[in-house]
């Protein structure tokens, strides 16, 4: 099926100048036979005039015939092999046409005399018709050729929307062109520079508000080791690390979702990368908290800080709406499986991948962090509930 543009003005173009080819043709073969006809008449006049000047005069006309130009052969060699063609063709009667070695040959044969004449008229090739046809022609080639030149900007635009895609909002398309595409192309450029310009200043308001914060946080550090009480010197540490490492997967988030990052893809054992999200979790005791069971181990090429980031939210969700606080991470088949106990997910899956979607627990970013990392990475995240047990798997 056609579905391009150009392939459409290819088609409309082709059409055009097969229909152009068809006329042209039709109308040579229209001139040979109407040739064909006159040619006919011609001979039949003759035939008729020749009889009657013989019955008249006694003699045959030749200047007549020269007139017409027709000639009168009257070489005994060719008058043979001519007669024995007609002859072999069934033909040599009284009068009789047929085209001999390229030659229109004509038999009168009555009771007077026996002519056998060479008709040398011939259609004419239509020179001025060919000449206005390919003057036609040339003038849909260039008018083609003139329709897919304005059509080349398409490509460009396209490749800059493509580039946009990918996040790279460094991009112009502006045109100077007074074209229908030249007001898609600027349309498309001011839009992409208000974008460009709206994600600017939202790094700039979640950065400026990630600097505040690391203001007070280093200031309670300060005071938590001040703190004569070892235990609670110790919680406090805690807190405030806890705060800090928030701050900076806020920093890795506004990265992911403004594709603003370049990934570091290496292989890592999926094991290690297990081990490295529950350290992130920073929960005391965690081996009470988390059984990992390992009955395939496997290697996956990822980016370790935002995989591992992936893994701690997953982690972090099991724990929180696990009833027994306890979550099963097994390792088999090159998945990763996160089991808790607990209800069914009230909704389909794919509806907590939406930005703050409404938690009671949380500001609903745990699912959208991770199917923005899995994305990137190729990676899918599957649910299921059995016997009581929600498993999430990675696949």
């Amino acid at each position: 099926m056609i579905t391009s543009l150009r392939s459409k003005i290819r088609v409309v173009f082709s059409i055009t100048l097969l229909l152009l080819g068809v006329l042209f043709i039709s109308s040579i073969k229209y001139d040979r036979a109407m040739h064909e006809e006159h040619t006919v008449d011609q001979e039949k006049a003759i035939t008729h005039y020749l009889y009657d000047y013989y019955l008249k005069y006694g003699t045959i006309d030749e200047a007549y015939l020269d007139a017409q130009n027709v000639s009168l052969i009257t070489d005994k060699g060719m008058v043979v092999q001519i007669e024995r063609f007609f002859k072999d063709k069934g033909e040599l009667k009284r009068y009789a046409v047929d085209t001999y070695h390229l030659k229109r040959v004509m038999i009168i044969n009555n009771d007077h005399f026996k002519l056998i004449l060479e008709n040398k008229n011939k259609v004419k090739f239509p020179i001025k018709r060919a000449i206005i046809f390919s003057i036609v022609f040339l003038l849909i080639i260039m008018l083609y050729l003139w329709i897919m030149k304005s059509l080349l900007p398409l490509s460009t635009l396209k490749s800059q929307i493509q580039t946009f895609s990918k996040g790279n909002l460094d991009i112009e398309c502006k045109s100077d062109k007074a074209d229908e595409i030249a007001e898609v192309a600027n349309e498309f450029d001011h839009a992409v520079t208000m974008i460009r310009e709206l994600l600017h200043s939202r790094q700039l308001f979640l950065r400026a508000i990630m600097h505040e914060l690391k203001t007070p946080i280093g200031k309670g550090r300060l005071i938590a080791e001040m703190l004569p009480d070892e235990k609670n010197k110790a919680r406090m540490h805690s807190i405030f690390e806890r705060l800090n490492l928030l701050i900076d997967e806020f920093a890795k988030i506004e990265k992911i979702t403004s594709k603003n990052f370049d990934l570091t893809i290496k292989p890592y054992k999926m094991s290690d990368l297990v081990e490295a999200s529950i350290d992130l979790l920073m929960v005391d005791n965690p081996q009470h908290l988390i059984d990992t069971k390992i009955e395939q181990d496997y290697i996956v090429e990822v980016d370790f800080e935002l995989f591992t980031l992936t893994l701690k939210n997953l982690l972090d969700n099991g724990l929180k709406y696990s009833i027994d606080k306890h979550i099963d991470v097994v390792l088999k088949d090159e998945s990763l499986q996160i089991i808790n106990k607990g209800d069914a997910l009230s909704e389909p899956l794919e509806n907590y991948f939406k930005p703050f979607h409404t938690s009671k627990k949380g500001l609903g970013l745990g699912l959208y962090i991770v199917k923005s990392i899995l994305d990137i990475h190729k990676k899918e995240l599957r649910y299921n509930h059995e016997e009581g047990k929600n498993i999430f798997m990675v696949i």
